[in-house]
């Protein structure tokens, strides 16, 4: 039986066993790239701050934004305001990991666009205050239905119509997203503002990490430069994997909002609805993948720390920052 009283069907059962898979792969995989990087001082730089704020929001997905989830789909019985705040944390969560996905595809194009003066416009100051925006921005716009815009019209008005009655049963009610946000928030602030205009900033900045390369690729003079920026156009395939899957993750759940916001005869099935919601989540899982162990440095630290902790072979620290180093310098140009 679910909160509100409803039995739980099959779909729901299914639905929360995958959630529940994909927030321990995201834990996992997550926590492997923090720990990774706290291991290895070659990890330490300005664009690896990015991938560990990243990691750090995909963490919290994982550990706070699926069980949300998951309480939602359940309809669990709640006073208005605590389902309401339950579903703003909800975005603020997900949004995290979007913009930290469009910060480290500006640095991606930084670093091809201006490669000498990358590091002196790119400092650990402006890196950290990056970090930061992505974190207090989300933090802002998600609160903003806490503020009024909300639709206090349906679960609210009703819960203060019955605050005043000696039962307060009244005041709790199945917590739904839609019944409690806003769609003209959730549609057009959120889906047209804070998804689909960052993707759209990416696609832009991958198209010209692309066509920058191969400009230099056709004007580089010396094997050296050559050889770097046949790196730079691998990477810049991997970031168009990673811009195809960010599309395929959190494109289908706002596009189903807009549906039925737009055509409220429109129906969409219980099981397509939670397609999209596993999707997005699932985008906080692949990260690791896409990013991390595309990156030599992080897959030389990942066999270290298998090595040392699941097949019990002696951790060398020493040799473990002289091989570290050694691969540093041989792949110096294994830009991120």
């Amino acid at each position: 039986m679910s909160a509100n009283g409803n039995a739980i069907s099959s779909l729901d059962i299914a639905y929360i066993v995958l959630e529940a898979v994909i927030a321990l792969a995201s834990l996992s995989g997550n926590v492997l790239v923090v720990w990774a990087v706290k291991l290895n001082k070659a990890l330490r730089d300005t664009t690896f701050y990015l991938i560990v704020s990243l990691a750090v929001a995909d963490i919290a997905v994982g550990a706070v934004a699926i069980p949300i989830a998951i309480l939602i789909s359940l309809q669990v019985k709640m006073h208005f305001y605590c389902c309401l705040f339950a579903c703003c944390l909800l975005c603020i969560l997900t949004q995290n990991s979007i913009l930290f996905l469009l910060a480290i595809a500006i640095d991606r194009y930084l670093r091809v666009k201006i490669p000498v003066k990358y590091r002196a416009v790119m400092t650990h100051r402006r890196a950290w205050v990056a970090v930061g925006v992505c974190w207090l921005v989300p933090t802002i716009l998600g609160l903003l239905p806490m503020l009024g815009w909300h639709r206090g019209d349906s679960l609210g008005a009703a819960a203060e119509r019955n605050s005043s009655s000696s039962s307060s049963e009244g005041r709790y009610k199945a917590c739904s997203f839609p019944e409690v946000m806003s769609m003209d928030y959730v549609v057009y602030f959120n889906f047209f503002g804070l998804i689909l205009s960052p993707l759209l900033l990416m696609l832009g900045l991958y198209v010209l990490v692309f066509t920058t390369i191969k400009k230099q690729l056709h004007h580089s003079q010396g094997a050296c430069k050559a050889s770097r920026l046949q790196k730079e156009l691998k990477l810049a395939n991997a970031l168009a994997l990673v811009l195809a899957l960010f599309a395929l993750c959190w494109l289908p759940l706002p596009i189903m909002n807009s549906v039925g916001f737009f055509c409220p005869t429109c129906h969409v099935s219980k099981a397509i609805l939670y397609c999209g919601i596993l999707l997005s989540h699932a985008n906080s899982a692949i990260n690791p993948v896409v990013y991390a162990f595309k990156i030599k440095k992080f897959r030389v630290t990942f066999m270290r720390i298998w090595h040392h902790y699941y097949t019990g072979s002696e951790w060398n620290e020493s040799t473990f920052h002289s091989n570290t180093l050694q691969s540093q310098r041989a792949d110096k140009s294994d830009s991120v």
